[in-house]
C-alpha cells in the first residue's frame, strides 16, 4: 500500500483529480487537427466559427467527458465485481456483462432499426442483466457452488457465446457493418453530449450508490460468514452490487461499446495505492480508470495517424499483458 495515512491519501486523491482535469484539457487539445490551448479557450471566450472551434466544441470536448465517465464507471464496475465475486479477474468484459449489453444493441439495429439513444439504454441494460444472471447461474452449478475459477470460465463462455451471436447478426445487414464494427471494438469518438447526457443519470446512480455501500463491502470481503455473524444481509448487499454493475455496464456499454479491460486493471493498480478500503478504493478506481480512458484515447489518435484505431484496441493492449500477470499469479497462489 503506498498512501498509509488518511491524510496521504486525502492529498492523493486531490492529485489524482487535478491529474484527471490535466487529461481531459490534454484531450481537448491534442489530435489530428492541430489546435492549440489558446485555442481552446478562445472558442468560449472569442467563438469565430473556425474550423478549429467547431472541432474543440463539438468533437473533442464532448469525447473527453464521455471517456472520463465511461472509464469511471468501467473502473468502478470492475471494483464491485471483484468483490462481489473474490476474483481477482472479474471485469464486465471478462464476465460477458459487455458483450451481453452489446448483442443487445446490435439486435436493436440489425433487426429492428433502432438507432436512439433511448432504446439502446434499454436494450444495453436489458442484455447486462442477462448475461449476468446467465454467468452467475451458470458459475453456480455443481457440489462446490460459486467459485472463482468457474465464473471465470462461465463468463468467458458467456462472452464467446455472445460475440458469436452478435457476428451472425452483422452478416444479415452488411450496410451497417462497418459503423457497428467500430462501436463493438469500444470507441468514444463521434459522440455527441447529449449521448452522455442521456445515461448520466445511471452512471451517476452507480457511482453514488458505490460510495453508499462501500462499508458494507469491506465486510464482505472478510468472507460470508463472519459479514453474516456481523449482522449485514449478504443477500441485500449481493443484489445492491449486481444491480450497481448492470447499471454501470449498461450505461457504458450504450455510449461507447464494450470497453475492455479497464474494469480488471485499475482495481488492482487502486488497491496497491490505498489498500483494501472500499471507502478510498471506489473513488480513487472511479478517477484512475477515468485517467486511464482518457490517456488511451489520446494514444489512439497519433498511433495510425491521419487514422486512429478505437480505444477499445488500445486499453485491449494495456490488458493483456495485466490479465496474463494476474492470472498466473492466481493459479500460482493455489
Amino acid at each position: 500500500m503506498l498512501l498509509k495515512s488518511t491524510l496521504m491519501k486525502w492529498l492523493g486523491l486531490v492529485v489524482a483529480v487535478f491529474l484527471l482535469i490535466g487529461f481531459m484539457c490534454a484531450s481537448v487539445i491534442y489530435g489530428y487537427t492541430d489546435t492549440s490551448w489558446q485555442m481552446a479557450i478562445d472558442s468560449f471566450t472569442h467563438y469565430n466559427g473556425s474550423n478549429e472551434h467547431i472541432i474543440i466544441q463539438t468533437v473533442r470536448i464532448p469525447r473527453a467527458f464521455i471517456a472520463a465517465a465511461v472509464g469511471a464507471s468501467l473502473a468502478i464496475a470492475g471494483v464491485l465485481m471483484q468483490t462481489l465475486t473474490k476474483n481477482p479477474l472479474a471485469s464486465p468484459g471478462i464476465f460477458g456483462i459487455n458483450a451481453g449489453a452489446g448483442l443487445a444493441v446490435v439486435t436493436a439495429m440489425t433487426l429492428f432499426s433502432v438507432h436512439n439513444m433511448q432504446g439502446f439504454n434499454a436494450l444495453a441494460f436489458l442484455g447486462a442483466t442477462v448475461a449476468a444472471i446467465s454467468v452467475y447461474v451458470i458459475g453456480s452449478i455443481g457440489r462446490e457452488g460459486l467459485t472463482p475459477i468457474k465464473l471465470t470460465l462461465a463468463g468467458a463462455a458467456i462472452s464467446a457465446m455472445f460475440s458469436s451471436f452478435t457476428q451472425a447478426l452483422l452478416v444479415l445487414d452488411e450496410a451497417l457493418l462497418d459503423q457497428v464494427l467500430f462501436w463493438l471494438a469500444g470507441s468514444v469518438s463521434g459522440r455527441k453530449l447529449e449521448t452522455l447526457v442521456s445515461v448520466l443519470p445511471y452512471m451517476g446512480i452507480g457511482w453514488f450508490g458505490a460510495l453508499l455501500i462501500s462499508g458494507k463491502m469491506n465486510v464482505l470481503a472478510m468472507g460470508e460468514d463472519v459479514a453474516k455473524g456481523l449482522g449485514l444481509n449478504t443477500g441485500l448487499v449481493k443484489i445492491s452490487i449486481g444491480v450497481l454493475v448492470v447499471l454501470l455496464a449498461g450505461a457504458s456499454v450504450a455510449v461507447a461499446g464494450p470497453i475492455g479491460f479497464v474494469g480488471m486493471v485499475v482495481p488492482h493498480i487502486t488497491r496497491s495505492i490505498t489498500g483494501i478500503d472500499h471507502r478510498w478504493v471506489i473513488p480513487y478506481a472511479g478517477v484512475i480508470g477515468a485517467i486511464l480512458l482518457l490517456a488511451a484515447d489520446i494514444a489512439a489518435r497519433y498511433i495510425l495517424m491521419p487514422s486512429e484505431i478505437p480505444v477499445g484496441v488500445m486499453t485491449a493492449i494495456i490488458g493483456t499483458p495485466f490479465f496474463i500477470y494476474i492470472a498466473r499469479r492466481g493459479f500460482n497462489a493455489r
